[in-house]
């Protein structure tokens, strides 16, 4: 039997097609994941009912109530009913931290629906109790829905729980799409280009399968469960054939933005005439965010300060007892708006490292104007141990209750840093440095210079409570694993 062909539309040649036969066998990513959703659902109404319970015997033993018999009789539905209010079973469609965000808000809601009831009830239920009972249901949702996520990369890198994508357009911004979704990790699986009326690149990578006429057509043809629309490729009246063709073929329907990722908490679909436009909240921290915020680093920060007092006194013995000099080292760092101001840490080094810095400079594994050394040699054996389970930050929690820095931020550069910064760089200095960050839980010193301000820019523009709560959750395992840490 001759090899089966399509018209590659950028040649008017005929190529070889993506092979069709077997793919009646392939069960629709959507069905997948509608059954993996559903298990989710199981897991996150578990999760609350454990909490419920759990969080009712830390607080008054094993003893049960009426209320508490409703509660938790209720809690299953109205967890599920409320996470798909979020679109919680959707989360394909975001990322960790925007999922993060969602649960948090979601459970919010649910515990102030539940102290809504208990006061008109009268109900026995105590704040106190909601209060331990939020915590457990956070954890246990997040942490199962970590679970699952794990389970879906498996998946993923066994060619399950992919979207097959028809990329529409055939230009440039296709063509880094196909790029984009090739990776594992993206879901999706691209398996060729629909060209449409704009004029179409030489070099794709994939096939041409057709036109865009032929849409329909080559969804049934190829079981796509996918349609990505490069928005540059396509005209509005093209556009208006694609959401009619993807509505009849019951298919997901992606559309490229060309914008740089930010979180979708801060994007909304707006019409400007007969134009579809995307508008974009502003990143800065409003006056009550920024309450928020300070209110966030004081309790968190204070009770840390209390939490961690016998480590305090540990490690400032070790640090006497294994070199001459202070326990604490101070350093001139740049804060918000450019202000300088002393950082403390836990000295890790012998008191001669600032003079010795520039003979070892040359020897620095960092790029840009960081100064980064593994095996650097002013280390003191204390303060390596210290570094590797990154005690030597802890005394940034004083500057965090002094309001020099935040929990969580961009990471806190040195006045020559700053001195050596690029015009876009600067950016990072609108917001208060931080004990932690996006740079923290995403490979510390395995990032390069641009990452560390990349990532910066990225947590600044995406600011939320819920976002630095994730990016603290987030930090204990990445500490725990001391993945570069040195």
């Amino acid at each position: 039997m001759s090899e089966e062909t399509v018209v590659d539309a950028t040649t008017d040649r005929r190529v070889a097609a993506p092979p069709a036969s077997g793919l009646t066998e392939r069960e629709p990513a959507r069905l997948q994941f509608q059954r993996l959703y559903r298990l989710m659902a199981l897991t996150d109404a578990a999760g609350v009912v454990l909490a419920l319970v759990f969080g009712r015997w830390v607080r008054y033993g094993w003893h049960a109530t009426a209320d508490l018999f409703f509660v938790t009789l209720m809690a299953p539905v109205a967890t599920v009913g409320l996470f798909r209010s979020f679109r919680l079973y959707e989360t394909h469609r975001f990322t960790a931290a925007e999922e993060f965000r969602r649960v948090f808000l979601a459970l919010t809601i649910g515990m102030m629906a539940l102290v809504t009831f208990g006061f008109w009830a009268h109900s026995t239920l105590s704040r106190s109790w909601i209060l331990v009972t939020w915590l457990l249901a956070l954890a246990a949702t997040i942490g199962g829905r970590r679970l699952w996520h794990a389970q879906i990369r498996r998946e993923r890198a066994l060619g399950r729980l992919t979207f097959r994508t028809l990329v529409l357009g055939a230009n440039r911004e296709a063509t880094n799409l196909a790029a984009a979704m090739r990776s594992p990790e993206s879901g999706f699986e691209p398996i060729g280009f629909v060209r449409t009326s704009e004029e179409a690149e030489t070099d794709l990578g994939l096939p041409v399968l057709g036109h865009i006429g032929q849409l329909r057509e080559l969804i049934q043809r190829f079981r796509a469960d996918c349609v990505f629309v490069a928005s540059s490729a396509v005209s509005s009246e093209e556009m208006k054939q694609v959401a009619r063709i993807v509505r009849l073929e019951g298919l997901e329907v992606r559309v490229s933005a060309s914008l740089p990722v930010v979180l979708s908490s801060r994007l909304s679909a707006q019409p400007v005439g007969g134009v579809m436009s995307l508008a974009l909240r502003p990143a800065r921290l409003t006056r009550p965010q920024r309450v928020l915020k300070r209110t966030f680093d004081l309790v968190i920060a204070g009770a840390g300060l209390i939490l961690t007092a016998p480590i305090w006194l540990v490690a400032a013995v070790a640090i006497k007892l294994d070199s001459p000099g202070p326990v604490l080292y101070r350093q001139r760092r740049v804060g918000e708006g450019g202000r300088p101001f002393v950082m403390l840490k836990f000295r890790s080094m012998y008191v001669d490292a600032e003079q010795r810095l520039a003979e070892l400079r040359p020897l620095s594994e960092a790029d840009g104007p960081l100064f980064k050394l593994r095996n650097d040699p002013r280390v003191t054996r204390v303060g390596r141990v210290l570094r590797r389970w990154s005690l030597d930050e802890l005394p940034q929690l004083w500057n965090v209750i002094r309001g020099d820095m935040s929990l969580v931020g961009p990471r806190p550069p040195l006045p020559e840093e700053v001195a050596a910064y690029e015009e876009w760089h600067f950016a990072r200095l609108e917001a208060p440095p931080g004990v932690t960050g996006l740079w923290q839980v995403s490979g510390r010193s395995e990032l390069s210079f641009e990452d560390y301000v990349r990532r910066d820019l990225f947590y600044i523009e995406n600011w939320s409570l819920a976002y630095d709560l994730f990016i603290v959750l987030k930090t204990i395992p990445m500490v725990l694993s001391r993945r570069g840490a040195y």
